[in-house]
């Protein structure tokens, strides 16, 4: 999702940014067909994820990432396909955004999951600490706690991930994607493959705005505002908690075609904006501290040092708003891209048109792990 206000905190009555931005954000209402029931330590319910008609099995549960004196509460999900034979597993990583959740991946991972080939594949999806139905602690947020988090989780000796001998897939989206990609270029996960869906990289102000010392301090005191006791809530309830402000940018520039933006959609993310904790991690992806890198420069040579080791697919959005679009399309071409396609959608295709993104992420597994037995 993305923002289109104009903020003035009372910090400051200076600070004066009209901005349109880019977030993106996602929903559950596209293609669960049958009932589901989950069992974990949880009471949430939700709906089955499938394309063929055959429900697919998920599992719910949590995991406690240990952050300096924080025990946060991490929830993830695990799609499966009945059958004795083993799969490999396929971490999916939800977009960063103010409703980042779960939600955007289960189309795709029951899609994925339910095919029939050479390989048998499971998908867990996570949500991001701060966001999601995760913990939301008031922590200092910044890429590369998010970074930290990610390693953890996947290398933790009693994380939820079970890597086998040939590897771990990771599908990311928006800033997920880049982080992912950060991480596998210093060494720190070896992911057997990575698919980055509407890779992003400049948070929603700095991309508009830019990142010189002036828009940093403005930037520091929004920051600070939104993560304030009483006015934090106030402004965060203007500019995000809201219904009518979700509906608005979903229609605008998060889907790229308003009439899939549903009740169902909206209401699921304005119950996500009400969580304990809500506006803290948001307030730091607003003003570009979860951004894993700092200019265009920097984000393509992530993608260069990979060259050689580790196969790349960028799945670009027909649809994403003119910044984030340029973005992905200066991937076109890059070194490390191993493959580029481009599909229906804005800031969520994975959500929006998940049969479509499925399809693409298949086909890239076939490409590279169809021979697999």
């Amino acid at each position: 999702m993305a923002l289109s206000a104009t903020f003035t905190p009372p910090l400051s009555s200076s600070f004066g940014l009209h901005s349109k931005t880019h977030k993106p954000f996602s929903s559950h209402s596209l293609n669960f067909i049958n009932p589901l029931k989950i069992r974990a330590s949880t009471t949430l319910d939700y709906s089955s994820v499938s394309t063929n008609g055959k429900p697919s099995p998920l599992k719910t549960s949590n995991w406690q990432w240990k952050f300096k004196d924080n025990s946060v509460n991490i929830y993830y999900e695990e799609h499966v396909k009945e059958t004795p034979e083993p799969s490999q597993n396929i971490l999916m990583l939800p977009t960063i955004s103010d409703v980042s959740t779960v939600e955007e991946w289960r189309s795709v991972a029951g899609d994925i999951v339910q095919r029939n080939g050479n390989v048998n594949w499971q998908a867990t999806i996570v949500d991001w600490p701060g966001l999601g139905y995760s913990d939301r602690p008031k922590i200092d947020y910044n890429a590369d706690v998010l970074e930290k988090f990610l390693v953890d989780f996947i290398n933790s000796p009693d994380g939820p991930i079970k890597q086998a001998e040939n590897g771990l897939v990771i599908f990311g989206g928006g800033h997920a994607a880049s982080i992912v990609i950060r991480a596998a270029k210093k060494g720190l996960l070896k992911p057997k493959a990575i698919a980055a869906v509407a890779p992003t990289w400049a948070g929603p102000l700095p991309i508009v705005f830019g990142r010189d010392s002036s828009m940093e301090t403005r930037y520091g005191l929004l920051r600070g505002t939104l993560k304030a006791p009483a006015v934090g809530w106030m402004m965060y309830n203007m500019l995000v908690s809201n219904e009518n402000a979700i509906q608005s940018q979903y229609k605008s520039h998060v889907y790229a075609n308003p009439d899939n933006v549903t009740p169902g959609i909206v209401e699921s993310r304005y119950a996500l904006t009400k969580r304990k904790g809500a506006r803290y991690l948001p307030a730091a992806f607003l003003t570009g501290l979860l951004d894993p890198v700092t200019s265009r420069e920097e984000f393509l040579q992530l993608f260069a040092d990979l060259v050689g080791k580790i196969p790349v697919l960028v799945v670009s959005a027909e649809g994403a708003p003119k910044r984030s679009k340029a973005e992905m399309e200066a991937l076109k071409g890059a070194k490390g891209v191993s493959k580029f396609v481009e599909v229906p959608g804005a800031l969520l295709p994975q959500e929006e048109y998940p049969s479509v993104v499925a399809q693409e992420l298949y086909q890239f597994l076939q490409e590279y792990f169809g021979i697999v037995a």
